[in-house]
């Protein structure tokens, strides 16, 4: 599933502008231990960008802000799911007020998560 060249430019531009929420779980996210899986930050793949990735689990994890339940929002998440799912990538999905009240209790579930799918 290879991006564009224009989804990769965005990718490269969100990793700069990373909201507060993804910025603390990134830093419990970036290095989870030894034997651990692995994860990506604003991963580009087809045509989306996944806000955090682990490739040997094959689960997005996807930070929803306020955002994502205004307008077409919910419909177009949904269309995303279903075209990851078709790839075989599960999605993971915790709000942006989860991160910031415990960035390490979310981090740990993840990791748990992906543990347990790689």
């Amino acid at each position: 599933m290879r991006s564009t060249k224009r989804t990769t430019a965005t990718a490269r531009r969100l990793r700069r502008e990373m909201t507060l929420p993804e910025v603390l779980l990134w830093l419990q996210l970036r290095q989870p231990g030894e034997g651990l899986p692995r994860f990506r930050r604003q991963h580009p793949l087809g045509p989306y960008v996944l806000d955090f990735y682990c490739p040997a689990a094959r689960l997005c994890i996807e930070v929803d802000g306020w955002g994502h339940n205004m307008g077409d929002q919910p419909e177009r998440d949904e269309r995303r799911e279903a075209w990851l799912a078709a790839g075989g990538i599960a999605t993971l999905r915790v709000t942006a007020a989860e991160v910031l009240a415990d960035p390490d209790g979310v981090a740990d579930g993840i990791v748990r998560t992906a543990a347990e799918r790689a």
